[in-house]
């Protein structure tokens, strides 16, 4: 069984690794439910003890913290010549953030955005998928569309930056906190993203020698305990703010995500391969599509509306079963994709 791609439990086999295996699977919900619990928490008291707007709060410090098991496969990924595992990875979470994720949470909790916030975020991450698409024309993604991304990624952390500024400075209502609560705040903070990153791999890697060992193909496992193996700190996240009523920290816990996958890790990737990175036919052609269309559902009617509607849910858990059922298909060879 692996974790964070070291072998644990090499020597065992048969039932003795399935026992091991669910008694890791179980920690890790645990580990997941309870670090999302202090995740939030700690960020929900943050937001009100400076005066930053939740969606700010979300979209950056939630954002960096939930993206870290994506940075973390990608550059390996890349720093190990996989350069097509980095790509698949990095889309395909911004697909199932968007899809799946959003989905459950605007089916759960639609309502008002500021539509000026919104607006520029929303603006910024089909900015940054449609670049990625287009830089990708030719097969593969050059070094210096870095630069380009790069430049997306600058205008969004400088646009949270100010916002929160303005937003701490004007604001005459932020939460009166003892200074004694920060540090135990901060600590909440670290704990709750360990634990929650620590318990998503660990669902990963014993859910995959769970499946595998009672005898289900690779191909099921990889579009299922895979695929959402790396998007499980935004789901907890999203599922813990629903719980706890904070949609803007969730709505822009996902905004953020999906801006720092596309206009951060994978220009990363591509300076630290050296050469441009290949992207793969079916990705250009039936991936990333797939990934501006889902953008496009949950940005476009939501600036024009000034709010999310229920119905944008359900279109994007749509796409999200749609685009998972023909993915199958493609494998097993039942249809073909690009």
């Amino acid at each position: 069984m692996e974790f964070f791609g070291f072998t644990l439990f090499g020597s065992l086999t048969g039932a003795p690794l399935l026992i091991v295996a669910a008694i890791i699977f179980i920690v890790g919900l645990l580990l997941t439910i309870k670090g999302g619990d202090w995740f939030v928490d700690s960020a929900s008291w943050f937001a009100e003890a400076t005066g930053i707007p939740k969606f700010v709060v979300g979209a950056t410090v939630v954002s960096f913290a939930t993206t870290l098991p994506e940075l973390l496969v990608s550059v390996r990924a890349a720093m190990n010549g996989s350069a097509q595992l980095a790509i698949g990875n990095a889309v395909g979470s911004v697909t199932a953030n968007t899809t799946l994720i959003m989905g459950v949470s605007l089916v759960a909790m639609a309502g008002l955005v500021n539509r000026k916030s919104f607006s520029l975020k929303g603006g910024l991450l089909l900015a940054a998928v449609v670049g990625l698409t287009a830089l990708s024309i030719k097969l593969s993604l050059p070094v210096w569309s870095a630069f380009i991304l790069w430049t997306i990624f600058l205008v969004f952390m400088v646009s949270n930056v100010i916002e929160g500024k303005k937003s701490a400075q004007g604001d005459d209502t932020a939460t009166t906190f003892d200074k004694k609560e920060v540090p135990s705040k901060i600590l909440f903070f670290v704990i709750g993203t360990a634990s929650i990153i620590l318990g998503a791999e660990g669902l990963v890697s014993a859910g995959k020698t769970i499946a595998t060992g009672i005898g289900i193909s690779e191909t099921i496992i990889g579009f299922t305990v895979i695929a959402l193996g790396t998007s499980l700190p935004e789901l907890v996240t999203t599922l813990t703010a629903i719980r706890k009523k904070e949609s803007s920290l969730s709505v822009g816990n996902i905004i953020g995500a999906n801006i720092i996958d596309t206009t951060l890790i994978l220009p990363l990737c591509s300076v630290i391969n050296g050469t441009a990175l290949p992207v793969d036919r079916v990705n250009l052609v039936f991936d990333f599509p797939v990934c501006i269309a889902a953008c496009a559902v949950a940005v476009i009617p939501t600036i024009i509306q000034g709010k999310f509607k229920k119905w944008q849910g359900f279109a994007l858990l749509a796409i999200y079963a749609v685009y998972m059922l023909l993915l199958v298909l493609n494998e097993v060879g039942v249809v073909a994709i690009g």
